[in-house]
């Protein structure tokens, strides 16, 4: 409106908005617009006024930006159909041309008179104007393509005042917005260069990295400049004004000038140094020169006869590629300025930027790519050919740039009829399908170019034929050079067998040939190849196939192949292998015993199969005694092991040694002795049994542990007799491992009843609390320090405890609680252990009285304490206590010893001289004391001592510390009844022990071997129950 508002409304005519301009009146609105785009985000308003003011507004009525100042009063506004151009006309007479953003482009026409009016066509470039005078102009405006390239970077020229630099291979994109008109570009390295219309903005990227593109200001040269062409270097900027090249610094000063004859059609920057760069310079009159920047001079290329359209140089500056306007391709050598080859049709060219002799050229819709002197190869493609870089080709169509992507597999070919590897493997390089790689691979190959053969299937991965042309370059190093030879090993990996089968006989390798056919499993024609006069190769063609049919899972055929081919040893193996005995042996039956390799495997898969007979067998044929003695061995024939034995005494260790091992490990430890014995190998003996015991020991199976301890101890008395050098070191182990056995025999009923008791408040026992009772006591009497392992304490005083409070013994249980309040206890124990501690507390402090004499010494007659820290000895007189092996409880017995000068025969005969009493009386102890002496004897009713001699032999001195043995006279011996008297004969190198029972009536049995002691009727039960001794294990039909 006149008054300088913006009233916009409604269909209906409500006003919606109102935008009021600061003019007011004195800014009278004249022309107003709606941007047509559908692109923008908002609805927006284009308004003019005659305060020479353009303004912007969204539909709500918010100012888009400030507003524009124009010269002139404007009368119109249209805007082009799809908004990216505004044309204005008013006062100035003039129609003008300005972009969406209010930026003047420049003027489309002149008038006479004011412009009242324009209009643009719909969809066109076509623009009306109307004039006061009446005038009605139309006009068409033409929008040039404006752009610069330089390898793979494209910068082009948007909406007229930005600049879009892409890049063409990542194809990424930055824009430069410069708001004002873009008249020229130009672009090289890391140069930009943007001519606006009063000035040159240089431009640089900010990094060296090739995909960099973020470019900063470097230089603004602001002079305004006319010019055609604008061409930018690393350090200078090269104007073309028609004939003219002017060389310019960045900071305006111009340094060199060049004047050509004729106008330049055609300039591009070719690199160089920095500062030194050269340019190619075509001109209308066909000259094409050469400049450089730093050179006042230009140098002249060529002189064609027809203008130059368009120019490139090849990478290595020797050839020159020019499009003339008649559209023909002529390409120059430039050294010698002849002319190689020239093409029709074409508008523009460019060579590889990566490969030497390849060009493309566009033109009449058809892409041309030219490798050396080879044919075209055409492909359709729209648009103008700018650039090739590798296998990359820039075509720019209409306004935009795309890098297309094109196989060079037709050049490749092109190279490779001709036998030219390496020229084809430069080009397969920029690009090329893997199939194409491989045609070159191979074709190389059958050239024998093995570099580039090499190069090819690397690229493809492909390690067979990379192993093939490794070995054939390892021979070549060997001095190997038969080239057919060679050839025929290609010819035979690319599967070509024949050709390869004739290599290889013209070069006089047949063997290679046969091998070829075999591996292929090609029988037949390695037959043929063989023929029928070579005896020889016809034994190895069958021995290959043998071995196919053995691969093919054909065994049966496979062997009677190898067979015929005279190959026993295979032959065998496939037949050993798959357990035809019955063929095996035929084979074994056949064969000459000299042949004693074949034989011997035969053997072994006898053995395998566990054929003994075959096997003893072919030992035998072998006459290998030594082998047969082994096979009895492992087979356990041991009956014929012996015979042979018998005849051939060598092999003694060779049997008896590994027979004794195996009845050790059958527990028939008595015939392994006897064993080991024959073998000499009596050491061995003690390691296996110790082997064993340390295995029952840490299973816990304790009574095997006491029974193994026992006959070691047995083994090495057998050892100490047999060798004077190791007696003392046996007789040691004989005692040790003694006390051993007995400690884990007893300590088996304590395990027992300890492992029920995890399971049962009050476990059930194969012992009387009484016997359970005794055998704790006397473990705790006999351990030492050092407790053999497997046998805990805990466990000991456990048992103790339990069995003492069931007995009365509550002093005992009171200590064997508190000493076991000392150990690490098992919590499965914890709670039963305290609760007994606390109940024993309210029982009397002292043990039973029947217990007390229960540990009487027979000798002194003195009550012993029930444990005893002195050990299984009376405290008084040292006497050791002898125990029944069963109940534990102490027998009536006092060992003695034999004067000097007694020998064991003798001793036994005067036993056995029995004097019969005439009075038998009740047995009673009379104290005897003279004052220094003080003595136990025995009175049998007779005042006179004569009458039981041994009785005044066991007097002792009272207060020793130190033992006094009961040693008896040849007199004494007389006096004794055979029947009281026990011996323990032990063998060499021990002595015979000799016990006296002080009662007669009580029973008391002795077993012969292990010369243990029992009550008699204990014995004769465990007898019975277990059909030999419980101790010694020595059954009861055994003779002693």
């Amino acid at each position: 409106m006149m008054n300088g508002v913006v009233s916009i409304r409604n269909k209906n005519g409500e006003e919606k908005v109102k935008i009021e301009r600061p003019g007011g009146s004195s800014s009278p609105i004249w022309s107003i617009a709606w941007n047509p785009s559908k692109d923008e985000h908002n609805d927006i308003l284009a308004v003019a006024d005659w305060g020479q003011k353009l303004s912007f507004y969204q539909l709500s009525g918010k100012q888009i930006g400030k507003d524009r100042t124009l010269t002139y009063d404007p009368c119109c506004v249209s805007y082009f159909s799809k908004g990216e151009y505004i044309v204005m006309g008013g006062s100035d007479k003039q129609a003008s041309l300005y972009t969406k953003d209010g930026v003047r482009l420049g003027t489309i026409g002149e008038q006479n008179s004011w412009v009242w009016t324009c209009r643009v066509k719909p969809d066109s470039n076509f623009v009306v104007l109307g004039c006061q005078d009446g005038t009605i102009a139309c006009y068409q405006l033409i929008f040039s393509t404006v752009h610069g390239l330089y390898k793979d970077r494209y910068a082009y020229r948007d909406s007229m005042t930005d600049v879009i630099v892409q890049h063409l291979i990542t194809e990424q994109k930055v824009r430069i917005k410069c708001r004002e008109l873009v008249k020229k570009i130009a672009i090289y390295r890391n140069r930009l260069a943007i001519q606006l219309p009063e000035k040159i903005l240089i431009y640089e990227l900010y990094s060296d990295d090739s995909s960099d593109m973020h470019y900063r200001i470097k230089e603004k040269i602001c002079r305004k400049f006319e010019c055609n062409l604008l061409v930018v270097c690393s350090q200078h900027i090269i104007l073309c004004q028609e004939k003219r090249l002017q060389c310019l610094s960045f900071t305006s000063v111009r340094e060199k000038e060049w004047v050509m004859e004729s106008l330049i059609r055609y300039i591009k920057v070719i690199g160089g140094p920095p500062g030194r760069e050269g340019l190619l310079v075509g001109l209308k009159n066909g000259a094409i020169l050469k400049i450089f920047v730093d050179n006042p001079f230009p140098i002249t290329l060529l002189k064609l006869s027809t203008s130059v359209r368009c120019l490139d140089m090849s990478a290595s500056r020797n050839k020159l590629a020019v499009v003339d306007e008649h559209n023909t391709l002529l390409v120059y050598d430039i050294n010698s300025k002849e002319l190689l080859f020239q093409e029709p049709n074409a508008n523009s060219v460019a060579w590889n930027t990566q490969c030497e002799d390849m060009l493309c050229f566009s033109g009449n819709g058809y892409l041309n790519i030219k490798a050396s002197n080879f044919p075209v190869h055409q492909q359709k493609m729209q648009g103008f050919m700018v650039g090739y870089n590798g296998s990359k080709i820039f075509c720019l169509h209409v306004y935009s740039m795309s890098a297309v992507e094109v196989p060079q597999s037709a050049p490749m070919y092109q190279y490779l009829e001709r036998k030219m590897f390496k020229e084809a493997y430069q080009i397969a390089c920029l690009g090329v399908t893997d199939s194409d790689w491989r045609d070159l691979a191979t074709e190389a190959l059958e050239g024998l170019d093995f570099d580039t053969a090499k190069k090819a299937f690397i690229r493809i991965r492909d390690l067979r034929y990379l192993e093939l042309i490794n070995s054939i370059e390892e021979r070549k190093k060997r001095g190997e050079n038969d080239n057919e030879l060679f050839l025929a090993d290609v010819y035979a990996y690319q599967g070509k067998f024949h050709e390869a089968a004739k290599l290889y006989k013209r070069t006089g390798q047949e063997s290679r040939a046969l091998s070829m056919y075999t591996d292929l499993r090609m029988f037949e024609y390695a037959k043929e190849f063989v023929g029928v006069t070579d005896p020889k190769s016809s034994r190895i063609l069958m021995t290959k196939q043998a071995d196919w049919a053995k691969s093919s899972k054909e065994p049966r055929a496979a062997a009677e192949m190898y067979l015929s081919a005279g190959e026993h040893l295979k032959a065998i193996d496939i037949i050993g292998e798959h357990g035809w005995a019955d063929m095996l042996i035929d084979i074994a039956r056949k064969l000459d015993k000299a042949e004693r390799e074949p034989l011997a495997k035969c053997a072994f898969y006898f053995k395998k199969l566990k054929h003994h007979g075959y096997a003893s067998e072919t030992y035998s044929k072998m006459g290998d005694l030594q082998a047969l003695v082994q096979l009895h061995v492992e087979t356990r024939h041991w009956d014929e092991a012996f015979s042979l034995v018998e005849k051939h005494s060598q092999f003694k260790n060779d049997v008896f040694v590994p027979y004794a091992q195996w009845l050790a490990e059958n527990d028939r430890f008595e015939e392994a002795q006897k064993a080991f014995h024959k073998a000499g190998r009596q050491n061995e003996a003690v390691k296996v049994l110790e082997q064993l015991t340390h295995n029952a020991v840490v299973e816990n199976r304790f009574n095997d542990a006491g029974y193994y301890y026992w006959m070691l101890s047995m083994q090495c008395l057998d050892i100490a007799r047999e060798s004077e050098e190791q007696r003392d070191k046996m007789l040691k182990k004989f005692e040790r491992f003694q006390h051993l056995a007995e400690l884990y025999h007893v300590y088996r009923s304590i395990q027992r009843y300890t492992v029920r008791t995890r399971y049962f408040d009050e476990p059930f026992s194969s012992h009387m609390p009484e016997t359970l009772f005794n055998i704790c006591r006397f473990l705790l009497n006999n351990l030492t320090k050092d407790i053999p392992p497997g046998i805990s304490k805990v466990n000991t005083l456990y048992a103790l405890a339990k069995q003492s409070g069931k007995l009365g013994a509550y002093k005992l249980a009171r200590y064997s609680y508190e000493k076991l309040q000392d150990l690490h206890i098992p919590s499965r124990f914890q709670e039963s252990i305290e609760l007994g501690s606390l109940t024993v507390r309210s029982k009397p402090f002292h043990d039973s009285e029947d217990l007390i004499e229960g540990m009487m010494c027979y000798r002194c007659s003195t009550n012993n304490p029930l444990l005893n820290n002195q050990g299984s000895v009376c405290i008084n007189c040292r006497q050791p206590f002898i125990y029944s092996s069963s109940s534990y409880e102490v027998l009536p017995l006092v060992q003695f010893y034999l004067e000097d000068g007694i020998g064991d025969e003798e001793a036994v005969s005067l036993i056995d001289l029995e004097v019969p009493h005439t009075d038998q009386r009740d047995a009673r102890w009379q104290d005897m004391d003279n004052g220094e002496l003080q003595a136990l004897r025995m009175d049998d009713g007779f005042d006179d001592a004569e009458e039981d001699p041994f009785t005044a032999k066991m007097s002792f001195e009272q207060g020793g510390s130190n033992f006094v043995p009961v040693k008896v006279s040849r007199l004494v011996l007389r006096s004794m009844s055979r029947r009281d008297v026990l011996i323990k004969r032990w063998p060499r190198p021990l002595k015979w022990e000799y016990f006296r029972s002080l009662l007669p009536d009580v029973s008391i049995t002795m077993c012969p071997t292990c010369f243990k002691m029992f009550h008699s009727e204990d014995y004769e039960l465990l007898v019975l129950q277990h059909n030999c001794c419980p101790y010694c294990r020595r059954p009861i039909d055994e003779p002693n």
